[in-house]
């Protein structure tokens, strides 16, 4: 009988099977690169040898792919911090501005949904409210897929739309907010204690555009730590004691995140701490009227393809801020 192998040690915990796999395909994209690069190689000197002009097409097709996986490899490389790796939790908040900031919010859902499915990632809703008469008073899901926070970890900050509104009569310009909260999916036991008396359990009846998997009793769950003022919620689970634990993970992480970036709040502006949902604050202006510009104030980077980004194309920003902050951050 064959002896278990190293994949099959019990011992060996979900997340580090999922890094390991991590390492195990970089290695494989690597050689990939390297055999790449002798291609692009030989087929220069067939050109020349030949005087093959036609042959020019395909060099500058294999040298854009090798260009684009390279980057994404080098991309990588900053994605270094201790939960990077991680799934992501993403919940989004509309500001003050009724249907407007609630069409706005349902907006970014679709931008992100959109970034991951083009990543091949899976997005779970975990809590959702709908807009009183449109969009998304607020959300929040999970992404699951390699280096989901360490990506997504950029976006954590307040957004803002200027637009003419479909909801103005008037056809007048209007700017709306609304706030992104990351954390790193923890699914293992953080050092955090909790006192159960400093918290406020509620339960409340599911809705929103959960499908069928939503169930509709009184069944989710909304955790209030009142020391801090966080919440979290959590209703897609099938009972509510499984609302309640995903509840208690998620508050745990986000407690978890504040304590450890306690001694860093000399980089909360670089992290993008969230703070009023409104001027002042936001990581990010999106201009539809009266031209086309989305701009992050804080690495400057931007684009004038509004609808792209709107679509998902989000890269130009997360790979910025990644070169950014760790030109900011100061080494270990």
């Amino acid at each position: 009988m064959e002896a278990p192998g190293f994949w099959d040690d019990p011992e060996i915990s979900n997340q580090k099977m999922k890094e390991l796999k991590n390492l195990k395909d970089t290695v494989e994209t690597m050689e990939g690169l390297e055999s790449q690069y002798e291609d692009i190689e030989t087929l220069i000197e067939m050109g020349y040898e030949e005087e093959d002009a036609e042959l020019a097409a395909d060099i500058r097709k294999e040298l854009d792919e090798f260009i684009k996986t390279f980057e994404e490899i080098r991309i990588s490389t900053l994605l270094s911090d201790e939960y990077d790796g991680y799934n992501a939790i993403l919940k989004l908040n509309a500001g003050a501005g009724g249907t407007e900031s609630c069409d706005w919010c349902s907006m970014l859902y679709r931008m992100y949904t959109r970034w991951a499915e083009r990543r091949g990632f899976s997005v779970e809703v975990l809590d959702y409210l709908d807009g009183d008469e449109a969009g998304i008073k607020s959300v929040t899901f999970q992404v699951n897929g390699t280096n989901a926070y360490g990506y997504l970890k950029s976006e954590k900050g307040v957004h803002r739309l200027v637009r003419i509104s479909p909801f103005n009569a008037q056809g007048k310009r209007q700017t709306s907010f609304v706030s992104l909260d990351v954390m790193p999916d923890i699914e293992e036991d953080v050092d955090v204690e909790i006192n159960e008396d400093e918290l406020r359990i509620d339960t409340y009846r599911s809705s929103g555009a959960g499908g069928q998997h939503i169930n509709k009793t009184s069944s989710a769950i909304r955790i209030t730590h009142l020391p801090t003022g966080i919440v979290v919620q959590c209703q897609n689970e099938r009972s509510q004691f499984q609302n309640k634990d995903k509840a208690m993970q998620m508050l745990k992480a986000k407690l978890y995140m504040l304590k450890k970036e306690a001694n860093a709040e000399k980089l909360s502006d670089i992290r993008g701490e969230i703070k009023d949902i409104g001027w002042g604050n936001q990581i990010r202006s999106y201009v539809m009227q009266p031209y086309t510009m989305v701009k992050d104030h804080r690495t400057n980077a931007e684009t004038g393809n509004v609808d792209s980004v709107m679509d998902g194309a989000i890269d130009l920003f997360i790979n910025a801020y990644l070169k950014w902050i760790n030109v900011k951050e100061p080494s270990n």
